[in-house]
């Protein structure tokens, strides 16, 4: 691994603060583009009958709609990051945004379902560029002792983005705005992104990482080829009904990841410049971190579908009902993952160790109620949502900082992009894993006619094996390792 330190150049209009300063103009501008990524894709769960109505699409050309965006937002990632180590952070993060914002616009007037397809699918790419490079500028303009800070309010934004899509998708249909109806989820992007664009090329420095070679374009080609073969069946096989050839793109998959690490390994021994280090996942903090956050996103995903599910198709409540259902846990985790943010520089590790505990418990009684007896209701379960909430902040907050405090900047934009690939994988095992225990009791219990019943005992159900996931996240917690990095 080369020693030399990343090149960063002031962008015109930065303003550079003293010594030890958080640039906080340069950070929120990209965390912007954060969020808008991670709420789309949230937002458009929401807004999915009112698609389906008005554009007269089938349940797989829905399907597609949500997992277009997710597809190409995973397999581009990891390749986005190290684009951005090649040609400049600002550069990349620039370009995925303007592609994010411009596809956000085909999506707003499309007229069919394939225009809204192909618009979300290239909505992806513009995200995959954008997402790697925020992890990246942290790493590389804030110092070491405030890190933990900045990671601590990405890990709110990220979660707000994640929780909260329900909610702001629920509000934007529900008022309607100009007659726009589902529209709006997407009309919402393109100020934003506009404003985005225009900090980004005044506040966000420039940087790349000095002596890198040209892009590993085999490496490129393999590991795409892999995760797209992990996650189009994990994405598209619970509604298949898991069909043969799910099982053989797994079995590919794993043939195609074994080559991309004997690319990999073969570049490096020639003193080449690979995708990815391998050395990155010797690291424990970070090999393990990236196992937990799949664990993670697996469980926000999968268990908000199964919620508004329930909330819309098992008590029929509208879009905007359905959302402010998840106002208070949005609220609670908004003030605990900013509680964690103080806490994590005193207590370390056992910040996260109680959030995942906590997390856990949230899961639990939420399964436990519901099998109680009652039936379900937004008022019995949003008491357990907080629960889990205060465990969600505590845990995902501080989780990104655990995982990238040790990482070499020179490597930083490979980490990132590794990182969020982690993220989208787990969302989609998730979807698959957790949406498949829910749909099954939904739809078996609401063959008998009673929608409230089935919605809330396949709610339980998937409650319970979200516990198991959390379960087996706070145990990788308990073995990260204990010590805070050394500071520079």
């Amino acid at each position: 691994m080369s020693n030399a330190s990343p090149t960063i150049k002031a962008a015109p209009g930065a303003r550079p603060g003293p010594e030890g300063a958080v640039p906080w103009v340069t950070l929120s501008t990209v965390m912007i583009g954060m969020f808008m990524a991670i709420l789309d894709s949230f937002i458009v769960v929401v807004a999915g009958p009112a698609i389906r109505t008005e554009l007269r699409a089938t349940a797989s050309e829905l399907q597609w709609v949500l997992a277009g965006y997710q597809l190409s937002y995973a397999v581009v990632l990891i390749t986005g990051g190290r684009l951005a180590d090649l040609y400049g952070r600002r550069r990349v993060f620039v370009i995925g945004t303007a592609v994010f914002t411009l596809a956000s616009l085909a999506c707003a007037v499309a007229g069919g379902p394939g225009v809204l397809i192909g618009a979300r699918v290239v909505q992806g790419l513009g995200a995959a560029l954008m997402v790697p490079q925020v992890f990246t500028v942290i790493t590389l303009t804030v110092s070491a002792r405030n890190r933990h800070r900045v990671f601590g309010v990405l890990g709110v934004v990220m979660g707000m983005a994640s929780v909260s899509g329900q909610v702001v998708g629920g509000l934007l249909i529900g008022a309607d705005l100009f007659g726009s109806g589902w529209r709006s989820v997407f009309w919402v992007n393109i100020p934003i992104g506009i404003a985005t664009v225009v900090l980004a090329l005044a506040y966000v420095p420039e940087s790349r990482a000095e002596r890198t070679r040209k892009l590993d374009v085999p490496g490129v080609l393999v590991l795409s080829a892999a995760l797209l073969l992990l996650t189009y069946p994990l994405i598209q096989g619970r509604d298949a009904g898991w069909p043969w050839w799910t099982w053989a793109c797994f079995a590919a998959s794993a043939l195609a990841f074994a080559l991309f690490v004997a690319l990999e390994r073969a570049v490096d021994r020639r003193g080449g410049e690979p995708l990815v280090k391998l050395s990155l996942f010797a690291q424990r903090s970070f090999s393990l971190g990236i196992v937990l956050v799949i664990a993670v996103y697996a469980l926000l995903t999968s268990y908000y579908l199964a919620l508004s599910v329930s909330m819309q198709e098992g008590l029929g409540m509208s879009a905007l009902g359905a959302g402010l259902v998840y106002a208070p846990a949005a609220v609670t985790f908004f003030v605990c993952g900013l509680i964690a943010g103080r806490l994590v520089p005193k207590y370390g590790r056992r910040v996260l160790e109680t959030g995942a505990v906590v997390l856990s418990a949230g899961y639990l009684t939420t399964a436990v109620v519901l099998l109680s007896g009652p039936r379900l209701t937004p008022l019995l379960v949003i008491p357990t949502l907080m629960l889990q909430s205060v465990g969600g902040g505590l845990l995902i907050t501080p989780l990104l900082n655990t995982v990238l405090a040790r990482i070499d900047p020179q490597t930083a934009g490979m980490a990132s992009g590794s990182l969020s690939t982690a993220q989208q994988v787990g969302a989609a095992l998730g979807v698959a894993v957790v949406g498949a225990v829910f749909f099954r009791a939904f739809h078996t219990g609401a063959a008998s006619g009673d929608r409230v019943h089935a919605a809330g005992h396949a709610f339980a159900l998937t409650s319970l094996t979200a516990c198991a996931i959390a379960a087996l996240a706070a145990l990788l917690v308990f073995l990260l390792p204990k010590a805070p990095p050394a500071k520079p």
